[in-house]
């Protein structure tokens, strides 16, 4: 009976070596590679991926990763691009070659058309001195000691290699270009993630009817009364000023009754949260949901960002029901 955790542990181990002699073998070529695309998606030109079999199937991936992070990006068949497709390929284009061997023929057979079209032609091999390496103008080395597959044939460690280097490169791109989340989010219009980048706080807080606020000298009573009215979990305690004194939750109801239940006729002041965790209106959803996630709160007042005036409150249970979370 074979051991298969020991073998799916072994692949795992020749994989992570693969890629931890890949980081430390990324150099010049990589910087050289990265500033020879960035002139050509600055230009409004694309990157333009060739691959066959599992390296064709590695393009694909990389090229949804460029495309989904602001480097506009498609794969070319090999085959087809000598039956017509060679079209796809728009002069000025940045191309991005993918072979381990560096001597796929369909791919070779390419090689006048794309150096003759193409800003620049980038090879990721694991054979610098191959033919594709010797006519790229940047070689990315992704050699591997060997392949995790125990006959030494399926691409493992290096399909791995190739993944691994298109996410630099992706990665490396996004922020040298500026790329931010509000323009991810334009990316990914659907889901929560396109959701929670798209949407501000403002959209999402609570305010009008659905707010309770009291002052600091209302009673634990009279707060726990607005905060059933309002069907919220908590209260913004608003001084006579209109500033934010604190808040009030069913939570410090809940703990301070323990020890004293005589609390509903006292002041909400001294059982109310002073300094509580705030955000600006104008603030993304996304970071909302992450101040909640971190600080391990159920409630966050959305303030207006020049004087601090309590706007409105952002209420978990919200997040799930508009599907951010």
């Amino acid at each position: 009976m074979p051991d298969h955790l020991t073998r799916a542990r072994e692949v795992i181990r020749l994989e992570t070596e693969a890629l931890e002699a890949l980081g430390s073998r990324l150099g010049q070529e990589f910087e050289a590679a990265i500033e020879s695309l960035l002139p050509a998606l600055q230009s409004g030109k694309k990157i333009v991926l060739v691959g066959i079999g599992k390296s064709g199937n590695i393009a694909h991936k990389i090229a949804a990763t460029l495309t989904s992070t602001g480097s506009p990006a498609v794969v070319l068949h090999s085959q087809n691009a000598l039956h017509g497709d060679l079209g796809l390929l728009s002069e000025g284009d940045a191309v991005m070659a993918l072979s381990y061997s560096g001597e796929t023929t369909e791919l070779l057979d390419l090689l006048p058309f794309l150096k003759r079209r193409a800003s620049t032609l980038i090879s990721l091999t694991g054979k610098p001195d191959s033919t594709l390496g010797r006519h790229s103008d940047h070689v990315i080395d992704t050699s591997v000691p060997r392949e995790a597959c125990p006959l030494r044939l399926a691409p493992t460690s290096s399909s791995t290699t190739m993944l691994v280097v298109g996410d630099a490169i992706a990665m490396v791109l996004l922020e040298a270009r500026g790329f931010t989340a509000e323009d991810f989010a334009l990316y990914h219009p659907g889901g929560s993630l396109g959701r929670s980048l798209l949407t501000t706080v403002a959209d999402i807080m609570r305010t009008g009817s659905q707010l309770a606020q009291v002052d600091p000298e209302a009673s634990v009573f009279e707060a726990l009364t607005a905060m059933t009215r309002a069907k919220a979990g908590a209260a913004i305690i608003r001084s006579v000023d209109g500033k934010l004194a604190g808040i009030f939750t069913h939570g410090d109801f809940a703990r301070s009754f323990q020890s004293d239940p005589t609390i509903g006729s006292r002041p909400v002041r001294d059982y109310m949260t002073i300094n509580p965790i705030t955000i600006s209106q104008r603030a993304l959803a996304a970071e909302a949901v992450k101040i909640i996630a971190e600080r391990n709160i159920d409630d966050l007042i959305a303030v207006d960002e020049e004087n601090q005036e309590p706007l409105g409150l952002v209420d978990s249970q919200d997040l799930a029901r508009e599907k951010l979370i």
